[in-house]
């Protein structure tokens, strides 16, 4: 047992390390440009309450089912009772997990028990929420969950994420500073402003959707390419200058 935590905790410490997410995955020639792009994380959004599903529930399975670590697919759900989160993942083959909807910490505390091997993120929608109030999820949820994203809530839409919005990012460097889990900064991240934003904020991992897109939808392997490249160059820089400081 204890073997097993520790290869889980190195397998959590390695994941959120630079991480890199692009989510809205089409199909699976869009799924195999962007592993080609470097992005190791694939985000397929699946039963949501406001915006549409960018593909099947089917193909979506057989894409995560395909690939291999360091290649992971992030399951983006609504869902919120752990038993049907279990069943979803394991239909999928999925063994992270993005939560946007509002979840009791009873529920995540059932699905960390019932499902340990499975890495959950929890989202911190600013907009919706104070900073006082991010902070008190992030009080009572961090023994449950493994990360946090931050993302901007849509109040026209209602929607809380794949909005295309930025937000305040001193909002998300002060979550980054409170936190004792990772935080992945999302919300209206595109190729112009992911490097200023990392710098900024220092997340563990960035997460884009509409921002690498062209005009038909799908996702532009120059802007996939250029969010890689401005996302890692942002990321050594900050871990130059840290450990610059400790030595």
């Amino acid at each position: 047992m204890l073997n097993y935590g520790l290869q889980l905790w190195t397998t959590i410490m390695v994941i959120f390390n630079k991480f890199i997410q692009i989510a809205g995955i089409l199909d699976k020639a869009e799924a195999e440009m962007l592993l080609n792009s470097g992005i190791n994380y694939l985000g397929f959004p699946l039963r949501l309450p406001v915006n549409k599903e960018d593909i099947s529930e089917e193909n979506a399975g057989k894409i995560i089912k395909s690939l291999t670590p360091p290649n992971y697919g992030v399951l983006i759900t609504y869902l919120n009772v752990a038993e049907d989160i279990t069943k979803f993942c394991k239909e999928l083959g999925c063994s992270i997990i993005q939560l946007h909807g509002s979840i009791e910490t009873l529920e995540l505390q059932k699905l960390k028990n019932d499902f340990p091997e499975l890495v959950i993120i929890k989202s911190l929608v600013t907009g919706k929420y104070s900073v006082d109030e991010l902070k008190s999820i992030i009080d009572e949820q961090s023994s449950f969950v493994d990360a946090f994203i931050t993302d901007t809530f849509n109040p026209q839409t209602g929607a809380t994420g794949a909005t295309g919005l930025t937000h305040d990012w001193e909002i998300s460097r002060e979550l980054v500073e409170y936190s004792r889990k990772p935080i992945i900064l999302a919300g209206g991240l595109n190729t112009d402003n992911v490097y200023d934003a990392i710098i900024k904020v220092k997340p563990a991992g960035v997460d884009s959707h509409t921002g690498v897109e062209d005009a038909s939808g799908r996702k532009d392997k120059l802007k996939v390419e250029k969010f890689y490249s401005e996302s890692m160059k942002a990321f050594n820089k900050i871990e130059t200058k840290g450990n610059q400081i400790g030595e």
